[in-house]
């Protein structure tokens, strides 16, 4: 049942992971059709289609973690403890931590990318966004890596 919640958890992490990094390139300047390249075509999407995706996988993905928190807790938290990894500890603590302020950015994240948008709008649904980005990256590698130290110590 666990091993299911993981596979769930990460392939809802990885959606999301694609959803916010192709708003948040979106939010970039904007670049003269001439000088089109991959990257500029990569964020070129329409990124207002993207929010509610968001937000709902941001807020699913966050219960899939609640309910593997037990566990990880229970079993994982006290091997890394008896290896002496501690740094896997802290991260694992402010991981926690930005999952909780990305949830609480998430109705101003929302707001600000409803319409009308206004010049102030722009700048806060760039910044929001992009702090967004910022926590859904690293929350996703270090879920990664702590998964993979899980695995080759247990």
């Amino acid at each position: 049942m666990i091993t299911t919640l993981l596979i769930l958890h990460g392939l809802l992490a990885v959606a999301l992971l694609g959803a916010i990094t192709h708003q948040a390139f979106s939010t970039a300047r904007r670049v003269p059709l001439a000088e089109r390249s991959f990257v500029t075509r990569f964020r070129s999407v329409g990124a207002a289609g993207y929010t509610n995706a968001i937000v709902i996988l941001f807020i699913i993905t966050a219960i899939f973690g609640a309910l593997l928190y037990p566990p990880y807790r229970l079993d994982v938290r006290p091997t890394l403890e008896d290896l002496d990894m501690r740094a896997a500890n802290g991260v694992f603590e402010i991981k926690e931590h930005l999952a909780a302020i990305g949830l609480g950015l998430l109705p101003a994240y929302w707001f600000f990318w409803r319409e009308p948008l206004t010049a102030e709008g722009l700048i806060a649904r760039r910044y929001l966004t992009w702090i967004l980005a910022f926590v859904i990256w690293w929350n996703f590698l270090v879920g990664h890596v702590l998964n993979n130290i899980r695995g080759l110590f247990q």
